[in-house]
């Protein structure tokens, strides 16, 4: 039995926004020592002016979620956003050659599965389209770079928030650990021991998400948990508190 209640259906797109949609795909296991944790997936789509498609955190694909994305649009992108969320990029490589892969800095030295890597998700001029900001949140073991699509006002991030909400967690441990974390829906959050991965270049970090309360943000996803389609920047000054 899967340790979550999914965000069925999966592996299908489903609009979230102006030209952005979310793909909830299938559940993996994360190694935490001798010990596995079950974890949701979910990837982000963005179609750009000309109808080509940047994508956020590949998730596994499979043939009717190719044919899905195709009739989006031409995939251009595939973002590598930390040094966790990079595993079936080299899957939607082949599938996708021609389009250019961003990856945080340090990745192709701590991943565990080779796949090219075209530019670096660093630096105040990220190489990104137009259409989407970009900034980087430094951290000792993991570093995410989090984005924001103008268009839908979203803001798009992988771990630095998660919101699992508890009635949808199958096993009571887990539950427990979720609210232990900080990352239980509504008040979802930045897990506790990413936190302090963070910690000593907090100088960077505050400055990081001192940009990314300066958007003008209405809804933020994320790879695990359910999405704000509300309020996101209040959303993003409270669970970012830790850091300010």
């Amino acid at each position: 039995m899967s340790g979550f209640v999914p965000y069925a259906p999966l592996n299908v797109p489903k609009p979230f926004g102006e030209r952005i949609w979310i793909v909830d795909g299938p559940e993996i296991r994360m190694d935490y020592g001798p010990a596995s944790m079950p974890f949701p997936t979910r990837m982000t789509v963005v179609r750009l002016p000309g109808g080509r498609l940047w994508v956020h955190s590949p998730i596994a694909p499979d043939d009717a979620l190719f044919a899905a994305i195709d009739r989006l649009g031409e995939v251009g992108w595939l973002v590598a956003p930390n040094s966790i969320h990079y595993w079936y990029v080299a899957d939607w490589q082949v599938r996708y050659p021609a389009a250019q892969t961003l990856a945080v800095p340090g990745l192709a030295e701590k991943a565990k599965r080779d796949f090219r890597i075209d530019a670096l998700l660093e630096g105040p001029a990220m190489p990104l389209p137009d259409d989407i900001a970009g900034v980087l949140v430094p951290g000792t073991m993991v570093s995410e770079a989090v984005f924001f699509h103008r268009p839908s006002r979203t803001a798009i991030l992988a771990d630095l928030i998660e919101n699992f909400e508890p009635a949808r967690v199958r096993s009571r441990l887990f539950r427990g650990l979720v609210r232990l974390a900080g990352v239980a829906h509504p008040k979802g959050g930045t897990p506790v021991d990413m936190r302090l991965t963070f910690w000593p270049r907090r100088r960077a970090v505050r400055a990081a998400m001192a940009q990314i309360l300066g958007w003008d943000c209405e809804r933020v996803v994320m790879a695990h948990g359910l999405p704000y389609e509300s309020r996101g920047a209040a959303e993003l000054r409270r669970a970012f508190g830790w850091a300010l």
